[in-house]
């Protein structure tokens, strides 16, 4: 291989990689999570999500929460890359929003927690301005319920240096991947194989029952929020969460086994329904209609 075409297989293979950053959960992990939030979404909150869905969905929020991940790639909608993550120094195992929340360029709050803010805010300011256009409201919809999602998942608020572990291959089982996409992908798949018959909806109906049982101690400190979104503890959770289970006994040519899969399940399977009761709770103070002070 000549020094022009190793110059350009490199930048390729940077590319490729930088890409692959930019996932979240993949298709199963957000369908699960926005169906987890349907159920839990008011009526007025429900009313509002059926009227801002697009047409393609027939209702179904979870029908589309994978569609930022879906368009990244199209022309219109590269500059939504930087905002599906944000980057922690190396091994700090913290996260602060001004430090953290920035693009590869710079810019201030082009980050995942940043585009929570400003998705959540239009969605509010935009829905009961019947006179407002200055909103894609059906967009920030899907923008917004896509990275309440990501913002769950623990390596998409990784270390600086590997990309969120995007850069530490590793083999899941037999197959060559990364760290990065175990976590997005492959422990749910797995999971979805060995316990779920292959079958999201019982999936996700296992984590419903959790929600209401075995979790139903924890749920109401999930739901803490004083303001209308609250993305920052979450991403904090997520770095330590990365620290403790996703880089642990994960370094760069390791094998991930049943040891791996058996105690990082349940991690994953708790993000996602963290997720599923947050995703709601925004919706539901956004939409859901407050009495004014004279019917009080």
């Amino acid at each position: 291989m000549g020094g022009f075409e190793l110059k350009w297989f490199v930048r390729i293979a940077v590319v490729l990689m930088m890409v692959q950053k930019i996932l979240g959960w993949g298709k199963e992990g957000h369908y699960v999570i926005c169906k987890i939030a349907e159920e839990y979404l008011t009526e007025d909150a429900l009313a509002a999500v059926k009227a801002l869905l697009p047409d393609q969905a027939e209702g179904d929020l979870a029908a589309v929460c994978s569609w930022p991940d879906e368009v990244r790639h199209h022309y219109h909608y590269r500059w939504s890359s930087p905002l599906h993550y944000v980057d922690t120094p190396d091994f700090l195992c913290n996260y602060k929003y001004c430090r953290d929340c920035h693009d590869g360029h710079g810019l201030k709050d082009r980050c995942v927690t940043g585009a929570i803010y400003n998705y959540s805010m239009q969605l509010s300011q935009g829905y009961y301005d019947l006179n407002s256009e200055k909103y894609n409201l059906t967009e920030a919809l899907m923008f917004l319920s896509h990275f309440v999602g990501d913002v769950h998942q623990p390596l998409h608020v990784g270390f600086t240096g590997d990309l969120g572990g995007n850069s530490i291959i590793v083999r899941w089982y037999r197959r060559k991947t990364n760290l990065h996409h175990v976590w997005d992908t492959m422990i749910i798949e797995s999971a979805l194989k060995t316990y779920y018959k292959s079958d999201i909806m019982l999936m996700t109906q296992a984590l419903l029952k959790n929600i209401t049982g075995e979790w139903s101690d924890d749920v109401p400190s999930w739901e803490i929020c004083k303001e209308m979104v609250c993305p920052n503890p979450y991403a904090s959770e997520s770095i330590r969460l990365a620290c403790k289970f996703a880089y642990r006994n994960a370094t760069p040519g390791s094998t991930l086994t049943d040891d791996y899969f058996l105690s990082r399940l349940p991690i994953v399977e708790k993000r996602l329904a963290q997720g599923g009761v947050r995703l709601a709770d925004v919706l539901n103070r956004i939409f859901t209609k407050k009495p004014s002070v004279a019917a009080q």
